[in-house]
């Protein structure tokens, strides 16, 4: 375990589903505990429409893993619980994962069928994990695929992630990290800054203006407090007369000016057009309120420096979820599948390639039971994560992130230009699974 000199993240043993706990009370009552099983996690669909998704959290889980251990505070809470099964209990106590982890490396992209996670460990240590991993999974990767069609609709221009008074306070959190992975510039949240190195900005909001018996106390204030390189909000009255008092105040070296309601393409033209004529002509524009990816994609031709992007982002309208599921598919080594309509599942563990043209450019993702003899432009997709419980890179939680974000600039780049349309369509790359 990394020491990273932060305070641990809460213990994450009770993040965990009570069915877990039924299941591996009865394998060590009939003696399968302790069977070799593999788990696989991966999405049987995309979201609607969607043509590929981006997985994240999964430094965030190898962060927590060490952490995931049964103390006398949590053996307490389950005996309050009404779990009271004393051989279970026990084998709570003495409680650390030993088992191996492969995955896709955090970053990656993924595909209908894409195994980003596997596990491999007797029966009831595999199982105890599958609460926390899809939580993490889940709902990092639901972020991190919906911040990169917004990276890709802002052209260059620079976002930045607000979004924490709109989800819980460890979510907003995680929600900073992955939209920073897959490249937002920044984020307001400033916990994600201190455990992530995150870069965190902001600057006021209305109420600040309001607070003041007039705009451009408000704006002195700000000024003089943060330098002349601020942003000032200008909207909170009226837009042009906002903008006329922030040049006034901090001179034509007004950092920025940020426009949080209206008509926003047509009031960025006029704002630029504005700034202009009094000669603040780098004073950037930045723009918030509930973008998304098409609201920033109308904007490409307004003279727009930056986003701001909160609710769309964190929210399950903006990252609809990705769906991934926890799988048995291989006991003592032999093959398990289920066979539900709808929700099959293929038996055995997987190997997984990526095929690239001469180019570079990603054709197909080749997943299959038997290792795969490569050809020139494959890319192996899974790499060892974890052996005998311990993790094999140990890294910083900000050196975590730092690789993950060059990781993800690179497999992004390799996809076809269909791929970054933000119109509905089908998963770019066909998963062939044999």
């Amino acid at each position: 375990m990394v020491d990273t000199g932060l305070t641990p993240p809460p213990a994450p043993a009770l993040f965990t589903d009570r069915y877990e706990l039924t299941m591996v009370a009865a394998a060590l009552a009939d003696g399968t505990a302790e069977r070799d099983c593999v788990f696989e996690v991966f999405a049987r669909r995309l979201p609607h429409g969607r043509r590929y998704g981006v997985l994240a959290g999964t430094g965030r889980l190898l962060e927590a893993l060490p952490h995931f251990r049964f103390g006398d505070d949590e053996l307490a809470a389950l005996r309050d619980q009404g779990l009271t099964d004393d051989r279970l209990l026990d084998w709570l106590a003495g409680f650390r994962f030993t088992g191996d982890i492969d995955g896709y490396a955090e970053g990656d992209l993924y595909f209908p069928g894409s195994p980003v996670l596997t596990v491999r460990a007797p029966f009831a240590e595999g199982v105890l994990l599958e609460t926390l991993a899809l939580s993490v999974l889940n709902h990092d990767s639901a972020i991190a695929s919906a911040a990169a069609r917004m990276i890709t609709a802002a052209c260059e221009r620079p976002c930045i992630e607000m979004g924490s008074r709109r989800t819980h306070e460890e979510a907003a959190v995680a929600a900073a990290r992955a939209a920073h992975m897959v490249g937002f510039a920044s984020s307001s949240n400033l916990e994600a800054g201190r455990r992530y190195g995150v870069p965190t900005t902001g600057t006021s909001a209305h109420a600040f203006t309001l607070l003041h018996d007039d705009e451009r106390s408000a704006f002195e204030a700000q000024v003089a407090a943060l330098g002349k390189g601020t942003t000032l909000l200008v909207d909170t009255y009226d837009v042009e007369q906002g903008i006329r008092t922030a040049v006034e105040v901090a001179g034509p070296e007004l950092g920025g000016i940020r426009l949080d309601s209206g008509d926003l393409p047509t009031l960025a033209t006029r704002a630029r057009e504005l700034l202009n004529e009094l000669g603040a002509t780098d004073t950037r524009i930045i723009v918030t309120s509930d973008l998304d990816e098409y609201a920033i994609a109308g904007l490409a031709a307004a003279p727009v420096d930056g986003y701001g992007v909160g609710t769309s982002l964190v929210t399950g309208s903006g990252a609809p979820t990705v769906g991934m599921v926890y799988k048995l598919v291989e006991r003592d080594g032999v093959p398990v599948a289920k066979k539900s309509e709808g929700k099959r599942s293929v038996g055995g563990r997987k190997h997984a390639v990526r095929r690239h043209d001469a180019d570079g450019i990603a054709t197909a993702e080749l997943v299959t039971a038997e290792p795969v003899l490569d050809r020139d432009g494959d890319r192996d997709l899974v790499v060892p994560l974890v052996r005998g419980g311990e993790i094999c890179e140990p890294l910083s939680p900000a050196e975590a992130l730092h690789r993950a974000r060059e990781h993800h600039r690179e497999a992004r780049a390799a996809l076809p230009p269909e791929a970054l349309a933000l119109s509905r369509g089908e998963p770019v790359l066909e998963t062939t699974t044999a």
